[in-house]
């Protein structure tokens, strides 16, 4: 059986996160709940403002539903007219960018941090997530730490995927693989051709 003289020296029993940065975040929550969770699905210019007052940095004419879950606004930035849908959560220790016209759609799940399991330190990893202009996170689909979704791509339906997706290609499954190509509208001279 494993004894342990000091709880100090437990990397298990020590938080991952500070005092401050604890406090930082409750409030964030109960302004949220208070100021935002029980509002109109329409009213997304004013959860918009509410995020924009905690550092995000929020494009125009974003649809941020009520009922999503961002841990930390102000390590969340996106560009004009992205979509984030109802019931997602936003796990965002490491940042979070969601390009123009990006899509994440109802129950997706952004995780943006790990644990290094392999160590006895369980050392906590953070990590940037990046969804590109006019990608597509699909219905309860993952997105693991680090994960960079290129411009145009989509995540199929409770798919999960830990590395970068490619742009214009669709992927679908657990551990998500290639299934497709999309259509780059984009791109004029594929639609012309």
């Amino acid at each position: 059986m494993f004894s342990h003289n000091s709880t100090s020296s437990d990397a298990y029993m020590r938080p991952s996160f500070s005092r401050s940065d604890k406090i930082k975040r409750l409030i964030w929550s109960a302004v949220w709940v208070v100021m935002c969770r029980w509002t109109p699905r329409f009213l997304h210019n004013w959860r918009c403002t509410v995020l924009r007052f905690f550092g995000a940095k929020i494009g125009k004419s974003n649809f941020i539903y009520p009922d999503c879950k961002i841990w930390a606004p102000w390590l969340l930035e996106t560009e004009d007219v992205v979509t984030i849908g109802p019931e997602v959560e936003i796990y965002n220790p490491g940042g979070v960018y969601l390009g123009h016209h990006a899509i994440l759609s109802q129950g997706a799940y952004l995780c943006g941090a790990t644990h290094d399991y392999n160590t006895i330190e369980f050392t906590y990893i953070k990590k940037r997530i990046v969804i590109e202009a006019y990608s597509w996170i699909c219905a309860k689909a993952v997105v693991l730490p680090g994960a960079h979704c290129r411009e145009g791509s989509v995540l199929g339906a409770a798919a999960v995927t830990s590395t970068s997706l490619a742009a214009w290609t669709v992927y679908a499954g657990n551990p998500a693989v290639r299934v497709k190509e999309r259509i780059n509208f984009l791109d004029k001279t594929e639609i012309t051709a």
